[in-house]
């Protein structure tokens, strides 16, 4: 048993780059996204070859194992393991040079292909493989796994695209494999002369043989490619440290053709008949992974069948006459990149949305990618459907028809020992099936711990025997990522779920999604790492702090990792009281973005409320959380007693701002926003109110509109009741009052009741302070019971405060069917203006816009109401996607302002910048609003405010 102590200390003497034997690296790489998890002694991340070297020396020394991992997404489990991880996506990271004449690329390991894509597109030219993780997944994890993608049946598998590899081997020797035995270890050769046979006949020869070790390219007649070899080997025989890969001609044009079948079996068959046509993808999915809100030709099942050519015409010729080959139930030809786009999200995505049956059972990979020849795939599928019938599962088959290769996830129970057996039983019998048709048992993933162990079922065991043969002329102290493809763990063994708690967590929040249990909300995060893009998309919002700090850390997988950890008690021991999970969600803006964007719908937010609720319990909290975390109660106060030029005058004092910042926790580099002279309820009870004769609208008074953003309030007003609409606010008296003369007076009232005001209690769940958060919503509750009597829509200016009443409030008190209620009543200013006010035409206001999508009203309200009043009234163009950063409370909070400032930077402020001097800056949040003052000197103004102004003039 070596001392851990003496290999951490060998390491950091050898190694120049990090090396991290600390809580939260082990428990950041437990896990890739597979059903395995294994605990790692620790993290480094080499800086070059000569660090992959001498990290190698170290561990061969003491004993320990290696496993080279890149973007952790492997469905294997062949990303993890017991010893040391090579991180290579820290610094190893690089595109070393692009030639567009040869049409080659010298790449670095830990490069994450949408990063060579972007250097190669210029240039006319791709790399081939494009699996669904491209915007995460690395070129090494690509070559260990010989990945494909969607454009396999045009452009083949990984292996197919490398031409020359640099490896270290375990005992440190440096070879640069190749073609014609090029860096091929000693005796590699003779052994593969003694098994020519052997080689020629025991292979399938299927496009997506991906299972065992890839030796028939070693024959002769192969060009003896030790390259090619290597391809798949999953870091099991030589770390590698570069790669020269090819590239392919991008075609200028695409179309995509969408051909739709009655049903999965149809698609299935009629998928191989197609390749003749020379498509560049054939991807299969069936009705049960598309959104309901899709736009699809009707039917069952669909293929996406992509074509190219050198113009527009060419490619949608080629689609037509896909099209019309095709006998189909239905079809749509889409020309529109950015249509073909959003089509093909729904396909990228199917790797996380699989994770859920309809009704919500968990479904698991194991069973990710078999492959079988692509004229077999339709009778394939249904043997497999009839096994899955046979052993009471279900899962969602999609994929690569065109190649024979379906990805399914299926609703195993991995939780009990009965579960765990049947998981077992099935895989035998699977594998069977696959071995029958002709196929591979992993047609792109790898093997990893998943299948190692049936292997022989489809090579036999003479063949397995080689590959160990193989493995020991690499590897002869079997020091990389041991147990993986020979001499393989139990299929059944290093189940993940195994140390979670067997009992419900005791929480706060009622995780409806996931029945309540806490545990079940983590297991959400099955590793797809689609929050480690590293460029946000369109829309797209998460995940902000990922993208600024490129620390798996601060991505939502790896502070799910953590609260997994956290659950098990093992690497993270403390509970609750964990201070490497509080640093990790420190950085989490709740931006909710994961909540939509996340194919599984991770809700990060709510679980860093939860947690801070738990952690600070009985303890005193950061300045911040009293600051900011109550700032209604502060600003009720400055109202109440009328101090807000004393407030603001104070604030622009510079050493009292100072003061004031440094004892609430604010960061020095913010100003302290005004507070409004005269608030919006003092505003409304002192205007002329304007009849009306249409429906009753009760516009919600939220924190930020009466504080500090009034204009926005009157705006609203003005616009609403300019759309015929009879505008109230909530009751301010409990119990009782009239429905908005926000003065509720009677006799009974003054004597029994107390004066009162509603609340989001959105500060108080931002920060963690959830029963206080559940008291004010009660109070809210008890304040709106007129209002919930009626049915008149509560409207929210406020997009964090809309989304905190739809979703926070009803998850919080959940046993307080009300809340239900009202949440079901919000709705945005746009919502209601085109609800309520269908026949109203805005005023024409003419002009482009620029600014922000909120982050909420991405991820929880929906954008297509705001769109259309903004088309309706004349202001074009787009809103750019991703997050202010500012984030409420986060971006005032003490050590955050770089992040925010990052965060704004991505996309708001250079949307900003780029826009024409007439173009109108949008922003209908407070904080959205605030960073574009403070960071860029800008006025941003919500929509209403813009409707206002245009029916003034």
């Amino acid at each position: 048993m070596t001392d851990h102590r003496d290999l951490l200390a060998g390491l950091r003497a050898a190694v120049r780059g990090e090396v991290d034997f600390g809580t939260t690296a082990r428990a950041l790489t437990t896990m890739d996204a597979s059903n395995y998890r294994r605990v790692p002694l620790g993290v480094v991340a080499p800086r070059d070859a000569d660090d992959v070297a001498a990290a190698l020396s170290v561990c061969r020394t003491h004993g320990v194992p290696v496993v080279p991992r890149g973007g952790g997404t492997s469905i294997a489990g062949q990303a993890t393991g017991t010893g040391v991880v090579l991180d290579f996506t820290r610094h190893m990271n690089r595109l070393l040079s692009l030639d567009p004449r040869a049409r080659t690329a010298v790449v670095q390991p830990g490069l994450v292909l949408d990063r060579l894509q972007e250097a190669a597109a210029p240039h006319g030219l791709r790399f081939g493989p494009d699996p669904s993780t491209h915007g995460r997944c690395t070129l090494g994890g690509m070559i260990g796994n010989n990945s494909c993608g969607s454009h396999s049946v045009a452009w083949g598998t990984t292996a197919d695209s490398v031409r020359e590899l640099s490896v270290v081997t375990p005992r440190g020797e440096r070879l640069r494999p190749g073609r014609g035995w090029a860096g091929a270890p000693a005796g590699l050769r003779e052994l593969v002369d003694g098994e020519l046979a052997r080689l020629r006949t025991g292979f399938p020869d299927l496009p997506r043989r991906i299972s065992g070790y890839a030796l028939d390219a070693l024959l002769p007649e192969k060009g003896a490619d030790v390259a090619r070899s290597l391809c798949g080997s999953e870091g099991t025989l030589g770390v590698l440290t570069e790669a020269v890969v090819e590239l392919v001609r991008a075609p200028r044009a695409r179309a995509l053709a969408v051909l739709a079948y009655a049903d999965e079996s149809g698609a299935a068959e009629a998928a191989a008949g197609l390749l003749p046509f020379g498509p560049l993808t054939v991807e299969g999915m069936a009705a049960d992974l598309v959104p309901s809100s899709v736009d699809l030709p009707r039917g069952g099942a669909w293929l996406f069948v992509e074509t190219g050519g050198d113009t527009d015409e060419e490619a949608r010729a080629r689609a037509d006459a896909i099209v019309r080959a095709a006998d189909v139930v239905d079809s749509l030809v889409v020309t529109d990149p950015a249509r073909q786009r959003a089509l093909w999200r729904v396909r990228e995505d199917a790797s996380g949305t699989a994770t859920r049956m309809p009704d919500g059972t968990e479904a698991w990979p194991g069973w990710e990618d078999c492959a079988v020849p692509p004229a077999r795939l339709g009778a394939y599928l249904r043997d497999f459907r009839g096994l899955l019938a046979a052993h009471g599962l279900r899962g969602a088959p999609y994929g690569h028809f065109g190649d024979g290769c379906i990805h399914v996830r299926i609703d195993f129970d991995l939780l009990t020992g009965p579960g765990v057996a049947r998981f077992r039983s099935f895989s035998e019998e699977l594998a069977d099936l696959v071995v029958a048709h002709g196929g591979s048992l992993s047609g792109e993933h790898g093997d990893g711990q998943a299948r190692a162990e049936l292997l022989p079922r489809m090579y036999g065991a003479r063949t397995v025997a080689l590959f160990e043969r193989v493995k020991a002329l690499w590897d002869p102290d079997d020091l990389l990522n041991p147990g993986m493809l020979v001499r393989p763990a139990p299929l059944d063994a290093n189940l993940r779920f195994a140390v979670l708690p067997r009992e419900p967590v005791d929480v706060a929040f009622g995780y409806p999604a996931d029945a309540g249990d806490f545990s079940a909300a983590v297991r959400r995060c099955v590793g797809v790492a689609k929050c480690r893009t590293e460029s946000a998309s369109g829309p797209a919002v998460m995940c902000p702090s990922f993208r600024a700090t490129g620390e798996e850390r601060h991505s939502t997988r790896g502070r799910a990792r953590l609260l997994h950890e956290m659950l098990a008690g093992e690497v993270v021991t403390d509970g609750w009281r964990s201070t490497e999970v509080r640093d990790a969600l420190d950085l989490c803006l709740s931006c909710k973005g994961c909540r939509s964007d996340c194919p599984v719908e991770v809700d990060m937010a709510t679980y860093k409320a939860e947690f801070l609720h738990h952690h600070y319990e009985g303890r005193r909290r950061p300045a911040a959380h009293y600051a900011m975390g109550w700032l209604p109660v502060w600003l009720g106060w400055v109202a109440r007693t009328r101090t807000a030029a004393v407030a603001n005058g104070l604030a622009s004092v510079g050493l009292l701002a100072r003061a004031a910042k440094g004892l609430g926790g604010i960061a020095r580099e913010r100003g302290i926003p005004r507070v409004a002279g005269e608030t919006f309820t003092r505003w409304w009870r002192g205007r002329r109110a304007s009849p009306g004769d249409g429906a009753l609208v009760v516009l919600w008074p939220d924190t930020f509109t009466e504080h500090l953003s009034p204009s926005v309030g009157r705006a609203a007003v003005r616009v609403l009741e300019a759309a015929g609409l009879r505008v109230a606010l909530p009751p301010t008296l409990r119990p009782g009052g009239r429905v908005g003369d926000a003065r509720s007076r009677s006799a009974l009232a003054l004597l029994t009741a107390r004066r009162a005001r509603v609340c989001c209690g959105l500060t108080y769940v931002s920060t963690g302070q959830l029963d206080r958060a559940r008291t004010v919503l009660t109070r809210t509750l008890d304040l709106l019971e007129p209002v919930l009597a009626t049915d008149a829509p509560l409207v929210v200016l406020e997009p964090s405060c809309a989304a905190a009443l739809r979703t926070d409030a009803p998850e919080l008190l959940h046993d307080d069917p009300r809340a239900a209620r009202l949440a079901a009543r919000v709705l945005t200013f746009a919502e209601t203006l085109e609800r309520y006010a269908p026949d109203w035409t805005p005023p024409p206001v003419n002009r482009p816009v620029t600014g922000q999508t909120h982050c909420h009203q991405h991820a929880v309200l929906g954008e297509e109401p705001d769109r259309r009043l903004r088309a309706a009234a004349g202001l074009t163009g787009d809103l750019a996607g991703g997050c202010c950063g500012l984030a409420g409370n986060f971006g005032f909070e003490k050590g955050h302002y770089e992040v925010s400032a990052a965060c704004a930077e991505e996309q708001l402020l250079p949307a900003v910048r780029e826009a024409p001097e007439s173009a109108v800056v949008l922003a209908d949040g407070f904080s959205c609003r605030t960073q574009l003052d403070q960071l860029a000197g800008v006025r941003g103004r919500h929509l209403a405010e813009v409707l206002a102004e245009a029916l003034e003039e």
